[in-house]
């Protein structure tokens, strides 16, 4: 059963989120803040990271750090970046990090779910890049 985390400060959206994909087969963590996330990484590997760039009250690009963390700690992980803040440079920036996919709230589940097939039915993070 792959693995899945997602990030969202947005209870009812990490509820959703891990209903809809716990039943199309993923074993599914949530976090809601950046720490937590941080926590779940370290223990945890994910086949996919669902996140949104920020967290909490501040609304600083949290979502920024984790992809950081991601890439840094767990380098087969694909990450998609799913927010309602994304700015061209964020975007931008997103990518040369790590991110595979930016997508912009409100986007169909079924949507996100197909960019997520894609991105795990692809070569590995490492085969692209060294291609």
């Amino acid at each position: 059963m792959p693995g899945m985390l997602i990030v969202d400060d947005e209870g009812s959206i990490c509820f959703s989120m891990s209903e809809y994909f716990g039943l199309h087969g993923y074993k599914v963590d949530t976090a809601g803040e950046l720490d937590e996330a941080e926590r779940l990484i370290e223990a945890n590997n994910y086949e996919v990271a669902i996140l949104d760039l920020r967290l909490g009250l501040a609304h600083n690009a949290d979502g920024l750090e984790i992809i950081k963390l991601l890439h840094e700690r767990r380098p087969n992980t694909r990450i998609v970046v799913l927010t309602a803040y994304g700015s061209a440079e964020m975007e931008d920036e997103a990518r040369q990090l790590g991110a595979d996919a930016f997508l912009r709230k409100p986007k169909p589940l079924s949507q996100v779910a197909q960019v997520i097939q894609g991105l795990l039915d692809s070569p590995s993070k490492h085969a692209v890049r060294s291609a």
